[in-house]
């Protein structure tokens, strides 16, 4: 029986983040070059994204590019530029014939023009799209866009447009890249590495949180069912008790 089976569908989040660890690991086992790794876990983004939206889940954020790798090897972030051209080109029909709405958060004026231009023709392309929203987190540091968001709001202040005492989470929130996305319910990380890496600090603050030793290639649509039934087992209570969850 597949993890699938035993999912209960009015228990699966909303809103699940991935942070797609460990290509450059998987492709070093193999002798071959980093970009290699980064290829193969490409199909392991298709599995995923397919899945979710043959679930019905409504958000699924992938951490794709973070400010921080910036300072890998210069041939291997222009090959990760050269996939990311060629995987948003290739897989807009298939976005198209699932359904598939795509959005990206991050600097994304520091990516490179060509990697902008096609990544904004397939959101504008998908934009109508009704089912499954899939988030790239690009060029994607979480300090980033906390200052970025300080920066904004401090700037509204200097022109008369907000005042300190109006300053909320609500208002918070409006300021960042996620603005208008729900919270994550449920984090994944691939490859053994058990650490949040700079990634969606603010939003994941109740997050359920799922660590898996496989590397990212190998990641596959049962493995994203089997961490999503391991969170269907868990109880979220939100500061409150097992009783007070129990009463109501």
């Amino acid at each position: 029986m597949s993890f699938k089976d035993k999912i209960i569908k009015e228990k699966l989040p909303n809103h699940l983040a991935i942070i797609m660890d460990g290509n450059g690991r998987w492709a070093k086992m193999r002798g071959e070059h980093r970009i290699i790794g980064h290829q193969n876990g490409v199909e392991a983004v298709k599995q995923t994204v397919e899945g979710a939206a043959e679930l019905g889940i409504s958000y699924l954020t992938l951490y794709a590019f973070s400010t921080e790798n910036w300072n890998r090897p210069k041939d291997e972030v222009m090959g990760l530029m050269s996939l990311l051209v060629e995987a948003i080109e290739n897989e807009t029909p298939t976005l198209m014939k699932n359904n598939v709405r795509l959005q990206a958060i991050g600097d994304l004026g520091s990516l490179p023009e060509e990697v902008r231009a096609k990544l904004n023709g397939t959101i504008s392309t998908t934009a109508s799209n009704s089912g499954l929203t899939l988030v790239l987190a690009l060029s994607y540091s979480s300090r980033w866009e906390i200052v970025n968001a300080v920066k904004n709001i401090a700037g509204e202040i200097a022109k008369g447009e907000l005042s300190p005492d109006q300053i909320s989470n609500a208002v918070f929130e409006n300021h960042l890249t996620t603005k208008g996305i729900p919270d994550p319910e449920l984090l994944i990380r691939t490859s053994g590495e058990n650490r949040i890496s700079n990634f969606l600090l603010w939003q994941i603050a109740y997050s359920e949180l799922y660590f898996t030793e496989l590397f990212w290639p190998d990641f596959t649509k049962e493995e994203l069912y089997k961490a999503l039934l391991n969170y269907q087992n868990r109880e979220r209570r939100f500061g409150k008790t097992s009783e007070q969850l129990n009463d109501n």
